[in-house]
């Protein structure tokens, strides 16, 4: 399977989400921008980090829960599907919900940037904009490659407007309705 791939112009997004069920465990798929994506499966240091902010936010939220690789339909954005690497929302959000979940009650999603190459496309640009159109509050990007992270804030149809930019080691100030500032230190260590 190719990266990325055009979907055929009439491909409806159940014709996707039964490809994406019938995937092997070693790709995960995305349809974002009328195009199927492999997602590449995350490295250790990535897990890592998608712990470490697990236990920030329990530690600092215990209200919430940061699901890992949730599902969620970004329809404002092209009818697509994306699977964040968290989606900040409250303790048993997701009950009784299928594999696609609507945003609405989601308070943030992260990303943590990969070593593939189209890790700038795919999570600096296009999931920021699906994000924001699907009304999602907050969107922490967790960039390794830049050694910083970027909590963007604000959505509208066309994307966030506004972008903190801050290096690893430098507190992260959550906004509402997330309210709480955690420590980026050890970002630093996990960034390889």
């Amino acid at each position: 399977m190719t990266p990325k791939s055009e979907a055929p112009a009439d491909m409806t997004v159940e014709e996707f989400e039964q490809i994406a069920r019938t995937a092997p465990e070693t790709v995960r798929l995305e349809y974002l921008n009328g195009r199927i994506e492999g997602k590449p499966v995350p490295d250790g240091n990535h897990d890592e980090i998608i712990a470490w902010l697990m236990r920030m936010c329990i530690q600092h939220r215990p209200d919430l829960w940061l699901y890992p690789e949730r599902g969620l339909k970004v329809e404002k954005y092209r009818k697509g599907r994306a699977r964040p690497d968290g989606v900040l929302a409250p303790v048993q959000h997701f009950e009784g919900m299928g594999e696609w979940s609507e945003p609405e009650g989601v308070l943030m999603v992260a990303e943590v940037t990969s070593h593939d190459w189209d890790t700038h496309q795919r999570d600096r640009v296009e999931k920021g904009r699906g994000y924001a159109a699907a009304g999602i509050p907050v969107y922490l990007l967790i960039d390794r490659q830049a050694g910083s992270f970027i909590v963007y804030t604000e959505p509208e149809d066309s994307g966030y407007r506004s972008a903190t930019v801050r290096t690893f080691g430098t507190p992260i100030e959550l906004p509402e309705p997330v309210r709480c500032t955690i420590d980026s230190a050890e970002l630093k260590r996990l960034a390889g």
